[in-house]
């Protein structure tokens, strides 16, 4: 037995020294790592996001006056031009008191016709009648006082005459205080020009009312809303119709405010509606809010149609919008798998792998382009390795500045 335990021990030996070796050997072996090239090439950056179709101002459409809807001449979607019948109101009533204050404005111009003509003649006869009275009351006193002073007549009869001659002053008072009313600058005529202002008004009131029955558009745009039928009671300041006013169409949209530093006025977009999704069309950003809302920590982004908009977009349509935000047209780009958390790019040099600090410019979802650090540098690691050699697979020549 002991000599055949001395026979095995040189074979144990060389079992151990064997995976000894083997050890030694599996730990020395290159280790494939992940290479990446750098390389020059175009770079863009976009964002997305979604937006819906705005005209640039929409209003809604009342009456002004209560009234029994008598028809609705628009329908939803139809266009509409500047001054077109929207709606009309029964207007039997309207009509009745327009006529009355015509009437009653035709018998005020009638009146101060009346008191310029036949009522200056009256006047300034009756005024002259009033002077030939007074001269004949006069001619009488004198007489009677000359027949009381020859004992003729009695002291009663001069006293009749002195009356008669007052009532005559009195009268002719009052004849020229009436040829002053009915002249331009009198009082009856003043106020009969005034009663006539007062029905004119009322005419002009009683047309605007009647104008009021009929609700026009604004201007031209296109009918979003109906909310009224014929028959229906409407009062003022309740909407009735909802116009999208004509104008350029615009895209409204909310864009998370993380983002705001990649935006700028003129930067083209392209939109593309779910419903038409074979049919994008390009638009451009045309302004941005000069605030953010803080309620949901966006800003509002609207957008303009390059050419004319298609003629699917209908108000409030939801799309989806990409606008390019960057571009290089050559750039030394960089994969971001690359980038370590540190800032750093592992890179191969010489067999040797070495970290470089990197500045980054422009960047995309999973790429970025390198300003400084890389320059001379052709393959780089795209994840930290174990272990590596020069004569590790998968590295490719790449481009150098």
């Amino acid at each position: 037995m002991a000599g055949m335990t001395r026979r095995r021990w040189p074979w144990i030996v060389l079992a151990l020294l064997l995976a000894a070796a083997a050890l030694a050997a599996y730990r020395m072996r290159p280790v494939e790592v992940q290479v990446v090239e750098l390389k020059r090439a175009a770079l863009q950056r976009t964002l997305q996001f979604s937006a819906r179709v705005a005209t640039t101002s929409r209003v809604n459409v009342g009456s002004t006056i209560t009234g029994r809807v008598a028809a609705v001449n628009v329908r939803e979607g139809d266009a509409v031009r500047q001054g077109q019948m929207l709606l009309q109101l029964e207007t039997d009533e309207l009509r009745t008191a327009l006529a009355q204050a015509q009437a009653n404005a035709r018998q005020a111009q009638a009146r101060v016709a009346g008191l310029r003509a036949s009522g200056r003649m009256v006047a300034r006869a009756q005024s002259e009648q009033a002077a030939a009275t007074l001269r004949a009351a006069e001619r009488e006193l004198a007489r009677t006082q000359q027949l009381i002073a020859q004992g003729f007549i009695s002291q009663a009869r001069l006293d009749d005459a002195r009356r008669a001659v007052e009532v005559a002053r009195a009268q002719q008072a009052s004849a020229q205080a009436q040829v002053q009313a009915v002249a331009e600058s009198g009082a009856d005529l003043a106020q009969a020009q005034a009663q006539q202002a007062q029905s004119l008004a009322a005419v002009d009131a009683g047309q605007a009312r009647l104008a009021q029955a009929t609700v026009r558009a604004p201007t031209d745009g296109r009918v979003l809303l109906r909310s009224v039928e014929p028959g229906q009671i409407v009062q003022p300041g309740a909407a009735l119709l909802s116009l999208a006013l004509a104008g350029p169409t615009q895209l409204v949209a909310q864009v998370d405010e993380r983002f705001l530093d990649q935006l700028q006025v003129g930067q083209p977009a392209s939109v593309v509606a779910d419903a038409f999704a074979t049919q994008p069309f390009a638009a451009r950003v045309r302004s941005i809010a000069p605030a953010v809302d803080a309620q949901r920590g966006a800003v509002e982004v609207k957008l303009a149609p390059e050419q004319a908009p298609p003629a699917f977009l209908r108000e409030d349509m939801t799309l989806s919008v990409e606008v390019l935000t960057g571009e290089r047209a050559s750039a030394l780009v960089l994969p971001l798998s690359a980038l370590q958390s540190d800032g750093a790019v592992r890179v191969l040099v010489d067999g040797r792998v070495q970290a470089r600090p990197v500045r980054l410019g422009l960047r995309t979802l999973d790429a970025a382009e390198v300003l400084e650090g890389l320059a001379r540098v052709s393959r780089c690691w795209s994840a930290p390795p174990r272990r590596a050699s020069a004569s590790a697979r998968g590295c490719c020549p790449g481009n150098r500045r």
